[in-house]
């Protein structure tokens, strides 16, 4: 026996040490590297979605259980001033224009507006509830949110006003605004369905059905391809659909538990946060044609993420627990 239990270690230890070269040398990926961890200790939770002010390089983290936004200066890498007593903050904007942070609170479905320098709240507009992702079109100067069992709220970004409210069945998950077509793209998980709205009537147009996987959360817009890549969690799923017709273009695998994803321009790249632990990269070849190009380990449960192209860099959003305090990952993207 204890012949035989030497010589099975010995195999495992040689089967990991095989399998793990093995992985290592598919999944490397060095087009994104860990340039710095900004911590915030005080951050106990889970934590949702970040926006930024590129003019003063300052962050701002939906910190959604902790009930407060953590506003982080990116240059000196460290938390500058904590908005408190919040409902589960979910959704988040930057307003260059008028200098504001837009929350909005999954707990209450109140969206608070707040001054970006003073941090003292400006406007509200209260919502049925479970205020949840949030978009800014500067085009048409306009705050979309999504909330409830199924509605897009069209709020004016100057007067913070509710304009509009589109209705349709299941809770919205992440949408995208594509400004040259006037339509927004809603991943609805609860139908198994992405709607599409026409913004020059506020009606939905088309509901496209799910097959290929399930639980589509992130979604991500090409306008200049007319793209759309969506992120599924059953499977792990990254579909990649022709926007105009609805039409699957291709599917890779994924890690599990994907929350956000960005493409970038620049290096025609896309980034999939997965709160497994990886950030899986995908490179486009060509208008309709992608390849996964490796992954890299990030943290345990760091799903939410932000890709700032000004700056080259992603920047990953980490809850304390097994890794320490609470963080964000930045990556410089090459």
């Amino acid at each position: 026996m204890k012949k035989l239990t030497f010589f099975s270690v010995v195999a495992a230890v040689l089967f990991i040490g095989l399998n793990g070269c093995k992985g290592q040398s598919q999944s490397a990926n060095k087009s994104i590297q860990l340039m710095a961890t900004v911590t915030m200790p005080n951050v106990s939770g889970r934590i949702d979605h970040i926006a930024f002010d590129n003019k003063h390089q300052i962050l701002f983290v939906a910190a959604l259980g902790n009930n407060t936004i953590e506003v982080v200066d990116l240059k000196s890498r460290k938390v500058i001033h904590t908005i408190k007593n919040l409902d589960e903050p979910q959704g988040i904007v930057y307003i260059p224009q008028s200098n504001s942070v837009f929350v909005s609170n999954g707990g209450s479905g109140e969206c608070d507006v707040f001054n970006a320098t003073s941090y003292v709240k400006t406007a509200s507009v209260k919502l049925p509830g479970d205020a949840d992702n949030v978009r800014y079109d500067s085009l048409d100067n306009k705050v979309y949110v999504g909330y409830g069992s199924g509605g897009i709220a069209i709020i004016d970004a100057t007067t913070f006003k509710l304009l509009n409210e589109i209705k349709f069945p299941g809770h919205p998950e992440s949408f995208q605004i594509d400004k040259t077509a006037k339509k927004i793209y809603v991943n609805v998980p609860d139908e198994k369905q992405i709607v599409v709205i026409d913004l020059l009537k506020n009606v939905v147009t088309e509901r496209w059905q799910l097959s290929e996987a399930t639980s589509n959360y992130p979604i991500c817009l090409n306008e200049t391809d007319h793209t759309l890549i969506i992120g599924c969690r059953h499977p792990a799923k990254l579909l990649i659909k022709d926007s105009q017709t609805g039409k699957t273009i291709s599917s890779f695998d994924i890690d599990n538990d994907v929350d956000d994803i960005f493409y970038d321009s620049k290096t025609s790249q896309v980034f999939v946060s997965c709160g497994v632990g990886y950030i899986d990269v995908f490179k486009q070849t060509g208008k309709n044609s992608f390849i996964a190009s490796g992954k890299l380990a990030s943290h345990s449960g760091a799903r939410t993420s932000l890709f700032i192209p000004e700056l080259n860099q992603l920047i990953v959003a980490s809850p304390s627990g097994l890794n320490g305090d609470a963080a964000l990952l930045v990556y410089s993207v090459k």
